[in-house]
């Protein structure tokens, strides 16, 4: 699988966590310990983004990593790698 797409999904994921525990971007980031630019740059699936600020956002939310079998995209998925 792209690396793209899973870097993409992981901001997505991380993203709507957020919005469902009810915090703004720079809520997360103060808690995170980092800018909002850089929660926004998470939230994107940024590739410059150093794996150190996926983690402090991830600790943030109380939430952690897990590696699962890879899904195939979806068309929507497909199109934004275009972009």
């Amino acid at each position: 699988m792209e690396y793209t797409l899973l870097m993409s999904r992981l901001g997505s994921q991380i993203r709507e966590t957020r919005i469902r525990r009810g915090l703004t971007q720079a809520r997360l980031a103060e808690l995170a310990g980092l800018t909002r630019q850089k929660v926004i740059a998470v939230e994107k699936g940024t590739h410059s983004v150093a794996m150190n600020a996926y983690a402090r956002v991830l600790s943030a939310l109380d939430c952690e990593l897990a590696v699962v079998p890879a899904t195939m995209p979806t068309l929507e998925e497909l199109g934004e790698l275009f972009e």
